[in-house]
C-alpha cells in the first residue's frame, strides 16, 4: 500500500512541475504515465489478493 501512495505523490509532483515550469511539458507526460501506471498497479493488487484459508 506505501508503493502505491508514493506513486501517487510521484505521479502529483511531476504534473505540477511540468504543467507550471515553462519547457518541461515532458514531466507533465510522464506524471501522467506514472499515475496511469499506478492505476493498473492498484487494480490488479485488488483482484489478486490471496483468498482466506476456511
Amino acid at each position: 500500500m506505501s508503493l502505491f501512495l508514493l506513486l501517487i505523490i510521484v505521479a502529483i509532483v511531476l504534473g505540477l512541475i511540468g504543467a507550471v515550469a515553462s519547457g518541461l511539458s515532458w514531466l507533465l507526460a510522464i506524471g501522467c504515465v506514472v499515475f496511469v501506471a499506478d492505476l493498473a498497479y492498484g487494480v490488479w493488487r485488488l483482484r489478486h489478493r490471496p483468498r482466506p484459508v476456511r
